[in-house]
C-alpha cells in the first residue's frame, strides 16, 4: 500500500511504514493537488500544516486515512472525510513539551533583552547599562489554558521557583492541586502576574478574549507570551496600551503561517515563524505516532486518535447533537467560569447501549470543542487532562422518558454548585424538556437562544423582552415556566440573532437575573 507524506517530517515515519510493506512517496513542499494526481493509489496520508480539501481527498480514491502529525486539524475537511468513509487521526502530545520549552526561553529572552543586546553588541557597541534586565527566578507566572502544554510548562517552571496562577474554567480545584498551582480569574492573572503565557484554542469564545481591559491590568514590565492562536489577543488594544506602559510581547503566532507582513510586527519585542513546535525531538515523536496510527488503523483497526469517528449502526446522529446541546446549555447554566468536578449522565431507553459514542458528544458541549464529539479516547483523556470525574448512573425505566439523556454537571466536592439538562427527540427534532428546576420546556434549540433566570416576579418577562428588542432583536419563540416551588422563574428566547456577552450582562444585571446565557445550536 502506497502512504503519500507530503511535508518536512523525520525519517522515523516513512521508516516504519516501510518496514512494515508500505510503499511511501515523501516530498516536502510538492503541489497537493499534482502530488494526487500522480499518486492516486494512495491508502494513506501524513501531513503537517498541509490543507487537505474536499478537492484533495476527491483525487486519492483509495484514501482511507489522514493522520495530522501534531495535534490541530483544522486544515483537514474532517466531515467531507467522513462522507468518504476516511479517518483523520491527530497526535496530540508529541508537540507539547517543544512548545513548553520554547515559551519558557521567550520569557528568558523578554525579560533579559537578549535580542536587542545581542544586535547592539554585533555592531560594536557596549550598552550593558542600557540592557539591565530582570529575572523569572520567583516571580509570578500566569497560564491562561492548562491542557498538555500548560500543564508541562507549569512542570517545567517549577524549577525556577515560581508561584504559578492558572485560569481554565474546565479544570478541576483537584487537578489544580496536583500539579501545585492556584485557579485565578483572567483579571487576577493579568493584576497578579509577571509573566503570562497564553494556550488557548482559536474559539469564538475566545476571539480577542486578551482585550484591552485585561491588558490595561498589566504591569510595567510584564511579559506576555502568545505560543497559542493569533486570534485569542486583541493586537490593536495591546498597540494601545503599549503606549503607556512597557509592556514586553512575545509573539509565535500568526493569522496567516506565511511569509510577508505581520500585522503585530510594531508591537512585538520578539517574533518568531510558529516555531513552537519546531524540534528535532517533537517532529521525532510525531512522525513516530503518525507512522505507527497508519499502520495500526489499516491493519488491527486501531481507532485511536480518530477525530471523525462515524456513527455506529443503530444510533441516530441526531442524539449526538442533542448529547452535545445539553452539554453546552449545562455548562452555560452553571457558568463557563466554574471549575466542573463531576459530570453525571443518564442514558434512558436504548441510548443506555450507545454511551460510548455519546459521552464524547455530552464533554464536547459541556468543553465548547465539537471536535471531540465523536471519539471516545479523546474525551476520556479530556476528563482526565482536566480532573473532572464522570458517573453513568443506572435509569429508572418507570419514569417512561423514552430515548432521552439527563446531564448533571456538579461543581465542588460536596456539590456546592449543581445543574441538570433533560432533552430528547421527537419528529426528528431536538427537544429540552428541562433545565434545572424548570420542567416541561418542550424547546427546540435551533438558532440562536437566549436565557434568563430570576426569582419570580410580576412583569420581570416583559422587561426581559423589551431589553431584548430595545437591542434591534427579535423573539420568534418564548418559553416561561416557573419551578416546582413556584419561586423561580426561567424565560427561554429564541431570538433570531447571536446576542453577544454584553447585552446579556446588561439586562441580567438590570433585571437582577440570577443566570443569563447565550447559546447556538
Amino acid at each position: 500500500m502506497l502512504v503519500l507524506i507530503p511535508t518536512k517530517l523525520s525519517s522515523v515515519a516513512s521508516d516504519i511504514l516501510e518496514e512494515n510493506g508500505y510503499e511511501v512517496v515523501q516530498q516536502a513542499g510538492a503541489d497537493l493537488v499534482e502530488l494526487a494526481k500522480a499518486n492516486q493509489k494512495a491508502t494513506a496520508m501524513i501531513v503537517r500544516s498541509e490543507k487537505i480539501t474536499a478537492e484533495i481527498i476527491d483525487l486519492l480514491p483509495e484514501l482511507k486515512v489522514i493522520v495530522r502529525a501534531g495535534a490541530g486539524y483544522n486544515t483537514i475537511d474532517i466531515k467531507y472525510a467522513r462522507s468518504k468513509e476516511i479517518a483523520v487521526m491527530n497526535t496530540p502530545g508529541a508537540n507539547s513539551n517543544a512548545v513548553a520549552e520554547e515559551v519558557i526561553g521567550l520569557m528568558l529572552a523578554g525579560c533579559r533583552n537578549f535580542l536587542p543586546a545581542d544586535a547592539s553588541t554585533r555592531s560594536g557597541l557596549w550598552e550593558k547599562a542600557k540592557f539591565m534586565g530582570s529575572e523569572l527566578t520567583g516571580k509570578t507566572v500566569g497560564i491562561l489554558g492548562f491542557g498538555n502544554i500548560g500543564q508541562l510548562l507549569a512542570k517545567r517552571l517549577k524549577g525556577f521557583e515560581t508561584d504559578i496562577l492558572i485560569y481554565d474554567p474546565y479544570v478541576s480545584v483537584d487537578k489544580a492541586r496536583d500539579f501545585g498551582v492556584t485557579l485565578a480569574t483572567k483579571e487576577e492573572i493579568f493584576d497578579k502576574s509577571d509573566f503570562i503565557s497564553l494556550h488557548m484554542p482559536a474559539t469564538e469564545e475566545t476571539n480577542k478574549m486578551i482585550n484591552k481591559d485585561l491588558l490595561s491590568r498589566l504591569k510595567a514590565g510584564a511579559v506576555l507570551v502568545n505560543g497559542a492562536r493569533a486570534e485569542i489577543l486583541d493586537e490593536a488594544a495591546l498597540r494601545e496600551v503599549k503606549k503607556d506602559k512597557k509592556i514586553i510581547f512575545c509573539n509565535d503566532v500568526y493569522m496567516k503561517d506565511a511569509a510577508g507582513e505581520k500585522s503585530c510586527a510594531d508591537i512585538a519585542d520578539i517574533m518568531l515563524p510558529h516555531l513552537g513546535a519546531s524540534s528535532l525531538e517533537a517532529n521525532t515523536n510525531a512522525a513516530r505516532m503518525a507512522g505507527n496510527q497508519v499502520v495500526g488503523y489499516l491493519e488491527r483497526g486501531i481507532s485511536t486518535f480518530v477525530v471523525n469517528k462515524a456513527v455506529p449502526d443503530g444510533l441516530d446522529q441526531q442524539f449526538q447533537e442533542l448529547a452535545y446541546t445539553l452539554g453546552n446549555i449545562a455548562r452555560n447554566y452553571l457558568g463557563t467560569e466554574v471549575h466542573p468536578h463531576e459530570i453525571q449522565v443518564s442514558f434512558y431507553g436504548q441510548l443506555n447501549a450507545f454511551e460510548k459514542w455519546l459521552v464524547p458528544s455530552v464533554v464536547a458541549g459541556i468543553s465548547h470543542n465539537k471536535g471531540i464529539i465523536t471519539d471516545p479516547d479523546a474525551a476520556a483523556a479530556y476528563l482526565d487532562e482536566k480532573g473532572i470525574a464522570l458517573k453513568i448512573r443506572e435509569t429508572d425505566e418507570s419514569k417512561n422518558y423514552g430515548d432521552s439523556i439527563t446531564v448533571d454537571l456538579i461543581q465542588g466536592e460536596q456539590n456546592l454548585e449543581r445543574v441538570s439538562v433533560r432533552g430528547t427527540m421527537a419528529e426528528g427534532n431536538i427537544i429540552i424538556s428541562r433545565i434545572a428546576d424548570f420542567d416541561k420546556l418542550y424547546y427546540e434549540p435551533t438558532g440562536h437562544t437566549v436565557v434568563f433566570a430570576y426569582q419570580d416576579r410580576p412583569g420581570v418577562l416583559a422587561q426581559i423582552t423589551q431589553a431584548v428588542a430595545a437591542e434591534g432583536i427579535n423573539i420568534d419563540d418564548i418559553r416561561s415556566p416557573h419551578n416546582s416551588e413556584g419561586n423561580k422563574s426561567i424565560a427561554v428566547l429564541k431570538v433570531n440573532k447571536s446576542v453577544s456577552g454584553a447585552i446579556v450582562e446588561k439586562v441580567k444585571s438590570q433585571l437582577d437575573c440570577e443566570v443569563g446565557f447565550h447559546f447556538q445550536s
